[in-house]
């Protein structure tokens, strides 16, 4: 079971870091950086579930 984070709380997520990047200047790479590792995870955990979904069972022998 991955993680499944909906398109609106990225989309909040993103404003929210957009205007701390607006009104603290400083924290542009952290910010940054904190967004870019969480979209990964997300994206790596969401392409893990599509290939065990699309995998053909094995255990089944061919005959």
């Amino acid at each position: 079971m991955g993680i499944t984070v909906s398109k609106p709380v990225l989309a909040i997520l993103c404003i929210i870091f957009g205007v701390l990047i607006i009104v603290v200047p400083q924290l542009l790479a952290y910010l940054l950086g904190i967004f870019l590792i969480i979209e990964g995870i997300l994206l790596l955990t969401e392409h893990m579930e599509l290939q065990k979904q699309q995998q053909p069972q094995q255990s089944q022998p061919s005959q």
